[in-house]
């Protein structure tokens, strides 16, 4: 995975080197700052083996609240007037709260526990602009290659089957992935040296657990819809 993942930041780095003098020439650079929100995997299009999945056998909770905010930066680089090499950093952290489906504390109370879920992507993409970076309105459509930073906890109270008491702990595990990126959208220039617009990012990713930690699954999905808005400065 090292190796895969070294081999994609020198190809995007000679990809860069190769447009920065063209970039002079043809097209400014840009920075852009988004702000959206992530759509995370329903139960139904995750894998059996996902962890979020096999937690619902016996814990009550809404897998769509692993969905929330997100936000990203990208910096764009124009090669030539269709096309730009890009690279983004984003950030995505939810915390889902469950209880027990069947079980409760001998007082009556709830046996609770959360689970954490944060992915923060370092996106590697190259966008086609069919209109081109000087149209008034300048649709787009990219992919690419994502390094995926994760980590899943589940923290609180758990129950040992065995002699069905209680007890308190926390299952934390880390990692990093390589998956897909696809995006499109559409942004409007506002003056020389700002623009605006709307983007659909798509990330397609799964984390390997490791099995000593203990969780009931192997994977954890790490992809997803993220819908935001853009505010680019261009230099």
């Amino acid at each position: 995975m090292i190796r895969r993942m070294t081999g994609s930041l020198v190809a995007v780095l000679a990809i860069l080197s190769v447009g920065a003098p063209a970039a002079k020439t043809q097209g400014k650079q840009s920075v852009s700052f988004n702000i959206g929100y992530f759509v995370s995997p329903a139960e139904d299009a995750r894998q059996t083996n996902d962890v979020i999945v096999q937690n619902l056998n016996f814990l009550l909770f809404d897998p769509s609240e692993f969905s929330g905010a997100s936000i990203s930066g990208d910096y764009l680089l124009g090669l030539g007037d269709y096309l730009e090499a890009g690279v983004g950093v984003g950030y995505h952290k939810t915390t889902v709260p469950s209880v027990y489906a069947d079980f409760v504390d001998s007082d009556g109370t709830e046996i609770y526990q959360e689970m954490k879920l944060r992915i923060t992507p370092i996106a590697l993409t190259m966008r086609f602009l069919p209109l081109g970076r000087r149209a008034v309105v300048q649709p787009y459509v990219g992919a690419g290659v994502g390094l995926f930073s994760w980590r899943y906890a589940e923290t609180g109270e758990f129950v040992n089957f065995t002699d069905d008491s209680i007890f308190r702990a926390s299952y934390v595990d880390t990692g990093f992935e390589v998956g897909a990126v696809v995006l499109g959208g559409v942004r409007v220039p506002i003056g020389d040296a700002f623009g605006a617009g709307l983007e659909i990012v798509y990330h397609n990713a799964k984390g390997g657990l490791d099995p000593k930690v203990g969780f009931l699954g192997d994977t954890v999905d790490l992809g997803g819809w993220t819908t935001q808005v853009t505010f680019q400065v261009k230099f």
